[in-house]
């Protein structure tokens, strides 16, 4: 039996029940919450979260949003959130292995460009990710390997990864 058959069969049945969507930077989406509270000065939601599926055969691609994210580990391999910020590049394992440095929570912080990737091949990771406040896809951008080249010429590898 093709174990990768059986991780794309896992795959689809979590996309099946958590009804997914395709996710603009990679991987799938659902918004499962969305206060109703908004942030008058923000012109925002309190608070969104949703469910994201990333397998280990598509990306994150760098981006950055311009609130707080939380980001809670669920089910399947490790997922390694790449960052990129004024102290440089660094990588965040999100999982439930915590002899192996793995959290079960990261907190990625408003203006830090970020993506990810799953830790093992031929698996996934399924997480969760609250923002606040709230998410907004005209908070949203993502970046062009030229444009993180610019300010981050010695993180060439990853760059070329994950854009």
């Amino acid at each position: 039996m093709d174990p990768l058959n059986n991780i794309d069969t896992e795959i689809n049945a979590i996309v099946e029940k958590l009804q997914l969507l395709p996710h603009p930077e990679g991987g799938f989406y659902k918004e499962v919450y969305r206060s109703e509270e908004i942030i008058e000065s923000r012109d925002r939601n309190l608070l969104t979260s949703i469910y994201f599926l990333l397998t280990s055969s598509n990306i994150s691609k760098f981006h950055r949003i311009k609130s707080d994210e939380l980001w809670y580990f669920h089910a399947g391999s490790p997922l390694i959130v790449h960052t990129l910020d004024r102290n440089g590049y660094a990588q965040h394992l999100v999982g439930n292995n915590l002899d192996a440095g793995q959290k079960p929570q990261l907190l990625v912080p408003k203006n830090t460009i970020f993506g990810s990737s799953v830790l093992n091949e031929n698996s996934y990771s399924l997480v969760s990710c609250a923002v606040s406040p709230g998410f907004d896809f005209m908070d949203f951008e993502l970046f062009t390997a030229e444009v993180l080249l610019a300010d981050f010429p010695g993180e060439k590898e990853i760059i070329a990864r994950l854009t």
